[in-house]
């Protein structure tokens, strides 16, 4: 993985760290496969006894877990911000480095990255369950765990409208579902609104969506943020490509000239990635001078605050829409 690539779902609040993972799989796929089986016959008798409950998470998959509390890793940030909107927080033992991580989390023991965990370290904790990113973290590891005995929960939403069903899950996972519910309940209000606000906003401006400047990367349709154009009333000029967060060419993005012209870039960098536009005057979003920097790290977070960034990215898109386009 390049390190362009990899900064861009990392160092950018963790949003699309799923861009290419081969090289890393590769590199620490060995990380932690020489746990030996007294530790996991030991893993697995300390639970055996304890009272279960099954729950079913993102992927459709059931988990049984002992009953809460529990002691809970997360190797996915935006899982934590999850759980601690849940009213989980008090349950989580250990989660992974990342950038942008909130004070919150700053002092939970660390047992590694996106990129390897320190399989020593995750016993160590005694975790009930584990929350894991699918497309993000290493399989090899993943596998590992599982072999362990350790409950794997995934998680992972591509719409807004998940995101609250989400919360709920991880709730009924963590024994908190008052508080997960009810926050999930303000969410929906939240993209109820959203919707009503902009369901009628009149045409819907193409929108290039840049999450990395070199190489250039956007997002394809089924990604959190292509839907969050969405609910603002424009579309994903990339929406037909498959890839969570495709590799695109600057001749792509003249062919399909957009409307608009969004850097969701961190923060300071906006205004550098669109400086690098402005040399295409052809370009629609440059003619007009559609062009928005959008710092705000939740839209790229897979966590609840992503909602309440897609209302402030909507304010300013149709703030754009309504500019005119010079003669």
């Amino acid at each position: 993985m390049t390190r362009p690539r990899r900064l861009n779902l990392v160092a950018i609040s963790f949003a699309l760290v799923a861009l290419s993972w081969a090289s890393i799989v590769d590199a620490a796929s060995g990380v932690g496969s020489d746990v030996g089986s007294t530790s996991t016959e030991t893993y697995r008798a300390v639970n055996a006894t304890q009272r279960r409950v099954t729950v079913t998470d993102d992927f459709g998959h059931n988990v049984t877990v002992r009953c809460p509390p529990l002691r809970i890793v997360s190797l996915d940030p935006g899982g934590t911000a999850m759980l601690v909107a849940a009213g989980a927080g008090g349950e989580l033992v250990a989660t992974i480095e990342y950038s942008g991580q909130p004070a919150s989390e700053k002092n939970l023991p660390k047992i590694g990255s996106f990129a390897a965990i320190d399989m020593e370290r995750l016993i160590a904790v005694r975790p009930d369950v584990v929350i894991a990113w699918p497309d993000v973290n290493n399989p090899a590891q993943i596998a590992t765990i599982e072999r362990l005995g350790i409950p794997i929960y995934r998680q992972e939403t591509v719409t807004l409208d998940g995101i609250p069903e989400s919360l709920r899950r991880l709730g009924r996972l963590a024994g908190t579902s008052g508080v997960a519910d009810r926050e999930a309940g303000i969410l929906e209000a939240k993209l109820a609104s959203l919707r009503k606000r902009y369901a009628n906003a009149g045409r819907r401006p193409s929108v290039l969506l840049e999450v990395w400047d070199k190489p250039l990367y956007t997002v394809g349709g089924r990604q959190l943020m292509s839907d969050a154009l969405r609910v603002c009333g424009a579309r994903n000029v990339f929406a037909d490509l498959p890839e969570s967060a495709p590799a695109i060419g600057v001749e792509a993005v003249l062919a399909r000239n957009p409307d608009i012209i969004i850097a969701a870039a961190p923060p300071g960098k906006g205004a550098s990635w669109l400086a690098q536009w402005r040399r295409f005057p052809s370009l629609r979003a440059v003619r007009t001078g559609r062009l928005l920097a959008f710092e705000d790290q939740r839209l790229v977070g897979l966590g609840p605050g992503v909602i309440d960034a897609t209302a402030a990215m909507c304010g300013k898109i149709a703030a754009l829409k309504g500019r005119a386009e010079p003669k």
